[in-house]
């Protein structure tokens, strides 16, 4: 069978504390030369600190790099902006492979990532490649205490990358990692060298595609460098790794998260599945972060791999080759002001079966 080949353009969203190193690593992707062209949407030119010795070009608002790549500044709305880009690519007058978005520091990812779901131009030229979040290990406790913002980048993020490691001691960074996994647990973390990190890594975070793989869905579902005491996808015990006794207690603001996980031998029901994401979403829909996963349906001999952020999700992408002997469903949900008792009880919906005369009743908990 010939897979549908996705030629729109891969969006990166590049999130992160204010003064963690977003301007660093921009100048680097700008600054590298082999690799995707890639045009950078930024908020103002001035702001973003572009290395000057990168710019070859200037016009009212696209910079041109040296490397080739492109820098665009928001000059109203986001969705203009992007427009804008795209129409030039199709004329000819620019080219670029992909797209990064760079935040303010406390910018809420969810409205860009739904921006490019529910603008039909946008959602039919531009996909989301990943949410890269940059947390910084010398003042990035502190920010979490303080902006429940910044917990909410962590959480949302595909890929976390760990700056000004060298700055602080190694126990106090090891801390600061594990406090990243425990809000984030899916996603892997990468450690910055002197601001700069491969920008290879930086793309092909999003297993939304039709070309993954098995291995692509399960890393994205669970990254492979995630310790085992954080829990393979295995039960309902939830991602989190487990604190040690006399730990810290969490902060107010990391407490607000929560995360769980099942996975599934059998097929799901189609009415159980729809009735779950259905009471999920409508019942606690602004306070989901993050909903992903590969579903296997009753009938159908395709699985499909999902991902939603609060009520709006990507369209369903089926696997066409999906090995045939693992029939597994794994899902993952991070939410907000959500106990990790509440999740549990709305992942145990999908165990549950049809009845005869009428569907599963919602799960009490959810609605507290």
């Amino acid at each position: 069978m010939t897979l549908i080949v996705d030629r729109r353009v891969p969006v990166t969203l590049l999130t992160g504390f204010l003064g963690a190193g977003k301007t660093t690593l921009l100048n680097a992707v700008l600054r590298a030369g082999s690799g995707p062209k890639i045009a950078v949407i930024v908020n103002e030119f001035g702001e973003a600190g572009l290395d000057h010795d990168l710019i070859a070009a200037v016009d009212e608002e696209v910079v041109l790099m040296q490397s080739g790549c492109l820098c665009c500044s928001i000059r109203g709305d986001l969705s203009r902006t992007m427009r804008d880009l795209i129409e030039r690519r199709q004329s000819g007058r620019i080219a670029f492979d992909r797209v990064v978005i760079e935040t303010t520091g406390l910018a809420d990812p969810a409205p860009i990532l739904q921006t490019l779901l529910v603008d039909s131009y946008l959602a039919q030229n531009l996909r989301m490649d990943g949410v890269v979040t940059i947390a910084d290990a010398a003042t990035g406790p502190g920010t979490l205490d303080r902006q429940f913002e910044a917990v909410s980048q962590v959480a949302m993020a595909d890929l976390l990358v760990l700056s000004k490691s060298d700055l602080v001691p190694t126990t106090e960074r090891d801390a600061f990692e594990a406090r990243l996994r425990a809000l984030n647990p899916t996603a892997p973390i990468l450690i910055a060298e002197k601001g700069e990190v491969p920008t290879d890594r930086l793309w092909n975070l999003s297993a939304l595609t039709q070309d993954a793989n098995a291995a692509q869905v399960h890393a994205w579902l669970m990254p492979q460098d995630t310790p085992v005491s954080a829990a393979p996808l295995s039960n309902l015990s939830g991602l989190a790794p487990p604190r040690a006794p006399g730990a810290a207690a969490l902060s107010p603001h990391d407490a607000r998260i929560g995360s769980a996980s099942i996975v599934l031998d059998d097929p799901i029901p189609e009415v159980v599945f729809d009735l779950w994401l259905d009471t999920l979403i409508g019942l606690r829909g602004p306070d989901i972060l993050r909903v992903k996963g590969i579903a296997f349906i009753e009938g159908i001999e395709t699985p499909f791999v999902f991902h939603g952020v609060q009520h709006v999700f990507d369209p369903p992408v089926p696997m066409q080759g999906w090995p045939g002997g693992d029939r597994r469903s794994r899902i993952v949900v991070i939410a907000r002001d959500m106990t990790n008792p509440d999740l549990v009880c709305s992942l145990d919906m999908l165990r549950a079966l049809p009845r005869s005369d009428a569907a599963p009743t919602p799960t009490k908990d959810l609605v507290s």
